[in-house]
């Protein structure tokens, strides 16, 4: 796939994820599917979509913003211990629904701002709708792609995302965006998949690429990445590796667009099983 393929099948697919989280079934980068600091991921199927969250880093924030919490597809927490301060600026790659806007706009406060970007429309209707059921006017999202970021320069004090920057097909260019919308001295929190040695049956399969797996790089690059975009001090603050229950919900509705059986993908999964992995990334960009 080019890239425009990859990004419409991206949306595609998440247009379709949020319309199934609506209705209480998760998918994607659910959090049903990734669950931080060792906990274990609990059935949340049709439960209160606070469950999910929780798994996923989340603890009173998702009882805080309920609605936005039942259609987050996040890997972590990015904002989780971060000193994001009032009247700061927080920009968030891949804003989605809009839970992380929500829990950001309550760490800069109304003298503060926040701003999501995200390439789909569902989503960017949704995250609107939460931020102003939430009372949140600090909060704009715009339609972007990450790779081309509709912010000025150096004006953001905080740059985060959420299981996203696995899906760029450009990630050097996802890189250099954070670098330039960074103020000197900014900082980085983000939460996402990454991968090593990945069989070309999985990197082929669009299906995949979706569900944050075939689009993943392997640690050593992601922190390479960010190092060659001009950021210091990165450094991985928190791993949580997936095991094979894991990999497979991740791809579990789209296993007949994988055209594989449920052999053939148990089989496969017990190929990559220790091979995936969420990691929470920090640096900064120089004074």
């Amino acid at each position: 796939m080019n890239s425009d393929t990859t990004r419409q099948t991206v949306s595609k697919a998440y247009t379709e994820a949020l319309d199934r989280a609506t209705k209480g079934a998760s998918s994607c980068c659910a959090p049903s599917c990734c669950a931080p600091d060792g906990a274990q991921a609990p059935d949340v199927g049709a439960q209160a979509p606070a469950v999910a969250s929780l798994v996923a880093g989340y603890g009173a924030e998702a009882d805080a913003h309920p609605e936005a919490a039942a259609t987050s597809f996040g890997c972590g927490n990015p904002l989780a211990f971060a000193e994001v301060a009032a009247g700061e600026t927080v920009v968030d790659l891949g804003s989605g629904a809009g839970f992380d806007l929500l829990i950001a706009a309550d760490k800069v406060g109304p003298s503060g701002r926040v701003i999501g970007v995200d390439m789909t429309d569902a989503m960017i209707d949704r995250a609107r709708a939460n931020a102003a059921t939430a009372g949140a006017t600090q909060v704009e999202v715009r339609k972007g792609i990450i790779e081309d970021l509709p912010v000025r320069d150096a004006s953001a004090d905080w740059v985060i995302s959420n299981c996203v920057i696995n899906l760029s097909p450009e990630k050097p260019k996802v890189f250099g965006e954070i670098a330039r919308v960074l103020k000197p001295g900014g900082r980085i929190r983000i939460s996402d998949i990454v991968a090593q040695d990945l069989p070309d049956w999985i990197k082929g399969h669009a299906a995949a690429y979706a569900a944050c797996v075939a689009g993943a790089i392997s640690e050593e690059d992601y922190v390479q990445g960010l190092r060659d975009a001009g950021l210091e001090d990165v450094q991985v603050t928190e791993r949580f590796v997936y095991d094979a229950d894991m990999l497979t919900g991740m791809v579990a509705n789209d296993l007949a667009n994988l055209g594989l059986d449920e052999a053939t993908l148990a089989a496969g999964v017990a190929q990559v099983e220790g091979k995936v992995w969420s990691a929470r990334f920090e640096a900064r960009l120089p004074e």
